[in-house]
């Protein structure tokens, strides 16, 4: 099976106050699904408190990432049968988040 990164950046989720706690709820909802179906493998949200570094191959490390690189936001990791089955949780998820989704496919590696 293949894995699925299911994304979106903090700035599309866009919420009042009384919404907040609704979906909390509905997307950890839509989380427990995906762990009673057995396709959950790892989730959560960047802690945007925490700046990123940058880590070289000498054991130097920086503030200033890679230009562009802007990591934000939730993230869900999927192992399912097809590309169909990614794009149906990833609409889950949309919904119970009230924001659209990014959906990508992992490369397959023999050795992870």
């Amino acid at each position: 099976m293949t894995k699925y990164l299911i994304s979106f950046p903090s700035e599309a989720m866009v919420l009042t106050d009384e919404e907040f706690p609704i979906v909390v709820a509905e997307s950890h909802a839509v989380i427990e699904e995906s762990k009673a179906a057995g396709v959950y493998v790892f989730g959560g949200g960047i802690d945007e408190q925490v700046g990123p570094v940058l880590v070289s191959a000498d054991g130097s490390v920086t503030t200033e990432i890679y230009p562009g690189s802007k990591h934000t936001g939730g993230f869900t990791v999927l192992e399912l049968p097809t590309r169909e089955d990614a794009v149906e949780w990833a609409r889950k998820i949309a919904a119970a988040c009230r924001c659209s989704q990014e959906l990508r496919e992992f490369m397959y590696d023999p050795a992870s």
